[in-house]
């Protein structure tokens, strides 16, 4: 028997991979890259487009809810619902306008006449209070408020005018003005194809996602325009009555009115103070003392019951904010988009916190911490005192009830 000796190789057994690009691939990836490049740099260019078409659609989505009210209570087709909401706002705007006018000019006036002595009435506080002196401590003469009321004068003269020259000789802004109006006129006109449009490119489970988030969309951004024009009306209304009473000229207390109610309710957090400060300051230059403290009895009475009770009641069903997210998102959008930014900042944060709430996945929290414990024990600490209490006034009442039923018995 032979033994056959088969030599075995000890040279590690090493795979080769071959990478190769086929040529219609690698065209593939050049032009891939080269139409996002030519995408990017067509979104750059038209940066401003882009913008303007992202406010329409916001605004449409604003402007829904109340186009399907109108659509279904008079039978109307959207395009007639959005003309007469068209009609309205521009209304609004003359009125506004031709409401300003004229409490600029009173105002100019009043300070013409009254404006000395309001000066020297406030160098005369400063010393009685402080003990120092404004300037060279002899007061203002008259034409220190005749030169202020002149300028009001002539910019409230100039101002018609002044509206008019910006709007013909600034073309951009009419054309961007119509444009937004024209995207959102169709956004919301032609919302139902537009919508089915969108969601006819996706699959079937990425549509529901997708249309839930759009009917958030509508639900945050419309209750929350809503919602805020009732507050602003009862807001303004408080105002004007209030300023009315104490005596305040209805041709101002009109305009600090609206100034007031629009200022304290869309412009978050600070615009409670700067809405209710303005009307305050011009009643107590105007009227006085006394009447301007009514009005600040008005203003923090109102915004307690606004706070706890109307609020509530009119934003439950739209938009719940954490106050500090409002506020930072208020400062976010102004950063980004000025104003504007600022105005719809609110919607948009709260349709961003329903999305996360309802896509991003939550865990339970296991972990407690030390606060917790101590707030806990301080909970039950005011529990068992609330309830020793109770059993007081209830051995108190049964007490007096035994009283009641021993006399009757007697």
């Amino acid at each position: 028997m032979t033994d056959t000796v088969r030599e075995q190789d000890d040279t590690p057994d090493i795979r080769r991979v071959r990478i190769s690009f086929e040529t219609h691939t690698l065209w593939k990836v050049v032009g891939v890259i080269l139409l996002t490049m030519v995408g990017l740099w067509a979104v750059r260019e038209a940066s401003s487009l882009v913008v303007l078409v992202g406010m329409s659609f916001f605004f449409s989505l604003a402007l829904q809810p109340a186009v399907l009210w109108l659509t279904a209570r008079y039978s109307w087709r959207r395009g007639a619902a959005v003309g007469v909401i068209y009609l309205a706002g521009a209304i609004g705007m003359v009125g506004l306008i031709v409401i300003l006018i004229p409490a600029v000019a009173t105002l100019a006036s009043t300070i013409g006449e009254s404006g000395t002595d309001w000066l020297n009435g406030v160098i005369k506080w400063a010393e009685d209070t402080f003990g120092f002196t404004i300037g060279s401590g002899a007061g203002f003469d008259d034409n220190v408020a005749t030169t202020l009321e002149d300028e009001l004068i002539s910019w409230a003269k100039g101002s018609i005018g002044n509206v008019l020259s910006f709007a013909t000789s600034s073309l951009g802004f009419v054309f961007n003005m119509a444009t937004m109006a024209m995207f959102t006129f169709y956004f919301t006109a032609d919302a139902p194809r537009f919508q089915r449009t969108v969601l006819g490119l996706l699959p079937t489970q990425r549509q529901k996602e997708i249309g839930w988030a759009w009917d958030q969309a509508i639900i945050q951004t419309g209750g929350y325009f809503y919602s805020r024009m009732v507050l602003m009306v009862i807001n303004g209304a408080g105002f004007f009555f209030t300023m009315v009473l104490v005596g305040m000229p209805v041709a101002l207390a009109l305009p600090l009115a609206v100034f007031g109610g629009f200022v304290s309710v869309f412009i978050p957090a600070i615009g409670t103070y700067i809405g209710g400060a303005i009307p305050i300051v011009l009643t107590l230059a105007i009227q006085g003392w006394i009447p301007s403290l009514i009005v600040l009895g008005y203003v923090l009475v109102y915004q307690q019951i606004e706070n706890y009770w109307l609020s509530p009641r009119i934003s439950s069903k739209t938009m719940s904010l954490n106050g500090a997210v409002a506020f930072g998102g208020a400062l976010f959008g102004g950063a980004i988009a000025g104003p504007m930014g600022a105005f719809i900042s609110l919607p948009v944060a709260a349709l961003i916190t329903a999305l996360v709430s309802n896509f991003v996945p939550h865990h339970d929290v296991d972990y407690t911490f030390s606060y917790e414990e101590h707030e806990a024990a301080i909970s039950d600490a005011r529990g068992a005192k609330e309830a020793e209490k109770e059993a007081e006034k209830e051995a108190k009442r049964q007490a007096k009830q035994d009283r009641k039923d021993s006399r009757k018995k007697a």
